[in-house]
């Protein structure tokens, strides 16, 4: 393992980790040689799309496997004869240049070929959350305006939720799809060479745990970077190799992460049905992958599981993805024999990216773009200004919000709607003119151009003068054997500054809560002002489908509204929790009054 330097919060890179990367490279250098060239700007009028791109690998590498679904592959020459018979398909019911095609199903082959017959015809691919339904569904499709709209059998439901009015005009299920399009063309269309890099290749809806979701564009241009850059550069998989993909395809990490990574070394991606902690390593091995993405949460349900045999006996040598937590690093690592990981940053929005092409430990990697890593105000997610206006850099190995300088080699494609694109720029921060993308994000500063995440600035609030991240929180209470898993947010306090940690704790099977022994460990586990002061017993915690936990309504209930769920507060001498009353809150009020920084 490289060798890093620690200190009270955040890991280090050292000059000796990335001279130990550089050496870990190999005979990967072959791959990267190739790669680098493709990253020299480009302009955006230039004919090179997704469908282009695909069908070029398909005719260099025709009976490769390209798709891999419960164990069953489909080639490259396969796919891509279906794929243009569903082109056809969809041109004859007049798709064409910049029209919508919405897609909604599940993870299926079907998805990535609807997808990739959508980009052919230079239309544009509307990855719609199988998960929404009523009012946010019709939020979502209103907001891409779609001519037609692919249902995958079996969620029919979700479209009888939505006005007959607000859904598109044409609606064909997959079954129906393939049968029509049976007798179509399997020729490549001709429309697919004259695609440009700056089209819109298809729409990621944001999350939506601040409101209803928004659609962000994804240009042909910043898939051929997430190729060559996170691909190339930082995956680096091989002809022969498999990229497993069980996130949603509705999310950037399978649709374009894993697919872009596959079909840059003519490779294979499978998909996974669904994440199931459970038979996760069984399907890695059915499927023979020997790479898969992920999100930090995915690795933490897969550390949670009983220890088996299939832990190591697959075939899997690296992973990418974001997210995958420090203090889970080398746990995970070491359990499942995970030779490399490619850790990333980039949002599904944003114009920077940053990518761990050394392999360097608990670190998100570099970014050859321009960024800054600026102070910010907790409240509002803004920069802080100086005297001047200008931003303020926190400085060699500080930690801030993640500014991206939008520019010719960084452009930012922004959402749907154009008021809430512009809301993402900060203008004139380090001079006057320039146009800053606001990540939303909270960076360290590892030196050496390496940046760790650390938390979105909506995960994280600020108590005794200190600024709390939750994931650092429910990492510590997490560890402890009585909870089983556990959501923590910053609530305000009547005559209080900052955001006082609380905490939603469901426990382990079996295990009484044990005030004393919980209040004892995170005194051992964390610094004083990160320790949750309320926590909330809980019997489920609800998620959303990429696995994130939803803060938002636990933090809006706070500590009174709470129904019949038992709240304790932090108290005494040495402290530990008690059955919540109004009358503690000076209590929590008289622990506000002095900054702590041990």
């Amino acid at each position: 393992m490289a060798a890093m330097a620690e200190n009270r919060d955040h890991i280090e890179v050292t000059g000796g980790d990335i001279l130990r990367g550089l050496r870990g490279i190999g005979k990967d250098w072959r791959i990267l040689a190739g790669v680098v060239p493709k990253m020299i700007p480009r302009p955006l009028t230039r004919r090179e799309s997704v469908g282009k791109t695909f069908q070029e690998t398909a005719a260099k590498y025709p009976d490769r496997p390209f798709l891999r679904f419960h164990g069953e592959s489909m080639t490259y020459r396969e796919c891509n004869a279906q794929v243009n018979r569903f082109a056809a398909f969809l041109a004859e019911r007049g798709i064409g240049r910049g029209d919508v095609v919405a897609i909604l199903a599940k993870n299926h082959p079907d998805v990535v070929l609807c997808m990739l017959a959508t980009v052919k015809l230079g239309a544009i691919a509307g990855m719609i959350n199988f998960h929404q339904r009523g009012a946010v569904l019709e939020h979502s499709l209103g907001l891409i305006d779609a001519k037609i709209l692919l249902l995958q059998p079996g969620l029919e439901e979700a479209v009888e939720s939505v006005p007959s009015e607000s859904l598109p005009a044409v609606i064909v299920d997959f079954d129906d799809l393939k049968s029509q399009s049976a007798t179509l063309s399997p020729v490549d269309p001709a429309v697919t060479d004259t695609v440009q890099a700056g089209e819109t290749a298809y729409y990621i809806f944001t999350s939506g745990t601040t409101g209803y979701p928004k659609a962000s564009k994804m240009s042909h241009h910043r898939w051929h970077v997430a190729m060559h850059g996170i691909g190339g550069m930082g995956v680096r998989l091989r002809p022969d190799d498999t990229m497993y993909a069980a996130l949603p395809f509705y999310h950037n990490n399978a649709l374009t992460v894993s697919v872009s990574a596959a079909m840059r070394a003519g490779a294979c991606v499978a998909v996974g049905e669904q994440f199931s902690a459970s038979g996760f390593w069984d399907d890695i091995i059915l499927n023979k992958a020997t790479a898969f993405c992920y999100i930090g949460e995915l690795c933490r349900y897969l550390l949670a599981q009983p220890e088996k045999p299939t832990d190591r006996t697959h075939s899997v040598r690296v992973v990418v993805g974001n997210g995958l937590r420090p203090e889970i690093w080398d746990e995970f690592t070491t359990r499942f024999g995970i030779d490399r990981v490619a850790e990333l940053y980039a949002a599904s929005e944003g114009n920077i990216g940053f990518v761990n092409l050394l392999g360097i430990p608990k670190s998100a990697g570099f970014s050859p773009l321009k960024y800054a890593i600026v102070e910010f105000d907790e409240e509002s997610g803004e920069p802080r200004r100086d005297g001047d206006g200008h931003v303020i850099p926190v400085g060699k190995h500080g930690t801030g919000l993640l500014l991206g300088e939008i520019n010719d080699r960084a452009h930012f494609d922004g959402y749907t709607d154009p008021k809430a694109s512009e809301k993402k720029v900060v203008g004139d921060a380090v001079k006057a003119g320039d146009r800053w993308f606001n990540t939303g994000d909270v960076v360290h500063d590892q030196g050496f151009g390496h940046i760790a995440f650390v938390d979105r600035i909506g995960d994280t609030f600020r108590w005794k003068g200190e600024n709390v991240a939750t994931t650092e929180v429910e990492a510590a209470l997490d560890s402890c054997d009585l909870v089983d898993q556990s959501v923590v947010f910053g609530v305000g306090v009547p005559g209080a500054d900052g955001k006082a940690g609380m905490a939603a704790v469901l426990l382990a099977d079996g295990a009484p809560f044990d005030p004393d022994k919980i209040a004892e460990h995170v005194r051992e586990t964390l610094p004083r002002y990160a320790i949750p002061l309320f926590i909330r017993i809980v019997d489920h915690l609800e998620h959303t489908s990429t696995f994130k936990n939803v803060r938002v309504d636990l933090r809006n209930q706070g500590y009174t509204d709470t129904g019949d769920d038992p709240v304790f507060v932090l108290r005494g001498t040495p402290a530990t929790y008690e059955a919540y009353r109004a009358e503690h809150l000076d209590d929590v009020i008289a622990s506000a009054g002095a900054k702590v920084s041990s």
